[in-house]
């Protein structure tokens, strides 16, 4: 009986202990979501960049098997150079070649 007794004593987390839970984990998500936000800008932008240095790579290869460069990147993919479809960075810039082989990344035109 004593156990019972003991059992209906305890107390669980009241309304307010609660909503200071939630509170301060609101407060958390409110600090941490800017900094999300900014490292997805920066892997973004780091990923472009990796993205160049490979079709970079590919031209080079592409250049080596027939002598020439590129005219344009979608040669590269119809060669089998890229796959189809890997002509911009995961930000959104488009991947562009000049006629001696040079890859950069450009905003696209609206």
């Amino acid at each position: 009986m004593k156990r019972v007794d003991q059992m209906k004593n305890q107390k669980g987390f009241t309304l307010i202990e609660m909503m200071i839970v939630l509170m301060v984990i609101s407060v958390l998500l409110i600090i941490m979501v800017p900094n999300i936000t900014q490292h997805n800008s920066t892997i973004n932008k780091k990923g472009c960049e990796a993205f160049v240095r490979m079709v970079e790579g590919q031209v080079q290869a592409f250049h080596i098997d027939n002598k020439k460069f590129p005219s344009d990147i979608s040669e590269l993919a119809a060669k089998g150079y890229l796959k189809d479809g890997e002509t911009s960075c995961p930000d959104g810039r488009q991947i562009s070649l000049t006629a001696d082989g040079v890859v950069s990344a450009v905003e696209p035109t609206p």
